[in-house]
């Protein structure tokens, strides 16, 4: 994506997430079901395998993600863009929690940072993948 698109997602996602109270519930009942996800780690492939065995998320599917989407593997950005777009599109079925992976400080040390950067960055300038960057650490 263009970093135009992946600074309004996440223009959308901070904004989103700032009319939310800090604990939410999430409750089921005998016809509904949720799944529960947590430590993805940067690794695409074991989201897709969790969408593939369970479905993705739609108003019959709820999930909830535990945090620590990021570092260690090589593809948080784009479980993140997965991630924050389902919560735009089905919010009341995507809940997303905060894990420690989901700071500035781990991702300096862990290589979201160093995932990120290279990514936008454009002959002599890095002002995209840093500003890209500042928006994520203010949406975790």
């Amino acid at each position: 994506l263009h970093a135009r698109y992946v600074l309004h997602l996440l223009h959308e996602t901070r904004k989103h997430l700032k009319q939310l109270p800090n604990i939410s519930h999430v409750s089921t009942c005998y016809s509904e079901e949720v799944t529960v996800c947590g430590d993805l780690h940067g690794q695409l492939d074991d989201l897709f395998l969790i969408f593939y065995k369970n479905g993705l998320p739609s108003p019959s599917k709820s999930y909830v993600f535990n945090g620590d989407f990021v570092d260690r593997g090589k593809q948080s950005l784009e479980i993140l863009v997965i991630l924050f777009t389902f919560l735009l599109i089905y919010p009341k079925e995507v809940h997303l929690n905060r894990g420690n992976h989901e700071d500035h400080m781990v991702n300096l040390r862990y290589g979201f940072r160093l995932d990120v950067l290279p990514l936008f960055f454009f002959p002599f300038s890095q002002v995209h993948g840093k500003k890209i960057l500042r928006m994520f650490q203010n949406v975790f």
